[in-house]
């Protein structure tokens, strides 16, 4: 059995490390995103609060009254930004969504203001109340809302379906998101923070672990979750992905899959491939 070492969890957990062309990922990504708002109507920058990246992209579906996606990128909570990602828009266009890309601040923040993990999801907490409240003016359903996350961004996705939306404001209800797909998501912090290569960015607490590890949580009393994780990930990818599905059950999360041949920043472009199992998922969560 593998000694879980400092070293052994950077193996793991450092994807860059583990996907040699990387950089070519990010690269498609960048301008597929530049084509899909040229190729789309969009509101950029929306403001959904006044601290750091409280931005929103908002792509209109065709129809009023369209089911609502709100996606939430990856990087470790500490890199990426919702211009790298809009290249999701034109999938989730066709199959008739309105969709949302939101921004929040990157850990580790500044010695002013610092930034942790916890920061970040309430920052989702309140871009989503955002969206419920402001949707309806760009055709969108309120009452549908799917939240899609890669990486972090799926870690984020898990910690909305559990929310307790009461406490994030008076008027919004209790099932405010029912719908949520995690793409090689993260749910239990505790080896994220004895990663050395993003711990020095992240400073994890055991607080932090408590706070923000939906696997540690009961599952939700209502919603579903689908999770997916490429099958060329790491084992611990691997694991956490399994692990989720253990800890909610098969009632609240039905769908848990490897997707053969897919890495960690392959699997996410799978979302915007017609007929692919990742774009088919979406599009059934999205009708359901």
């Amino acid at each position: 059995m593998a000694l879980k070492d400092a070293a052994w969890h950077d193996r793991m957990y450092n994807n860059r490390a583990l996907v040699p062309d990387f950089a070519d990922h990010f690269a498609h990504w960048m301008n597929a995103s530049a084509q899909a708002r040229e190729a789309l109507e969009c509101t950029l920058d929306v403001p959904y609060g006044d601290g750091p990246k409280e931005t929103l992209d908002i792509f209109p579906a065709k129809k009023k009254d369209a089911p609502v996606v709100i996606f939430i990128h990856g990087g470790y909570w500490r890199s990426l930004d919702k211009a790298d990602h809009s290249f999701v828009a034109p999938a989730l266009h066709d199959m008739g969504a309105c969709t949302v890309v939101v921004n929040y601040a990157l850990c580790p923040g500044t010695e002013e203001q610092p930034v942790t993990v916890p920061d970040i999801a309430l920052q989702m907490a309140k871009a989503t109340a955002w969206v419920w409240r402001h949707i309806a003016q760009y055709g969108g359903d309120r009452d549908n809302i799917t939240v899609i996350g890669h990486s972090a961004g799926g870690h984020l996705a898990v910690m909305l379906l559990a929310c307790n939306w009461k406490a994030v404001g008076r008027d919004l209800p209790a099932g405010l998101v029912r719908k949520a797909l995690s793409i090689s998501g993260l749910f239990d912090l505790e080896p994220v923070r004895k990663t050395p290569f993003v711990q020095a960015d992240l400073r994890i607490t055991p607080a932090h672990v408590r706070m923000a590890s939906p696997a540690r949580w009961q599952r939700p009393r209502k919603g579903v979750l689908y999770t997916v994780v490429g099958a060329d990930e790491s084992p611990e990818f691997l694991r956490h992905n399994r692990l989720i599905h253990q800890a909610w059950g098969p009632k609240t999360v039905p769908v848990c899959e490897d997707l053969p041949g897919q890495n960690h920043f392959s699997v996410v472009t799978e979302l915007t491939k017609p007929g692919s199992r990742l774009n088919t998922l979406a599009g059934e969560l999205i009708r359901l």
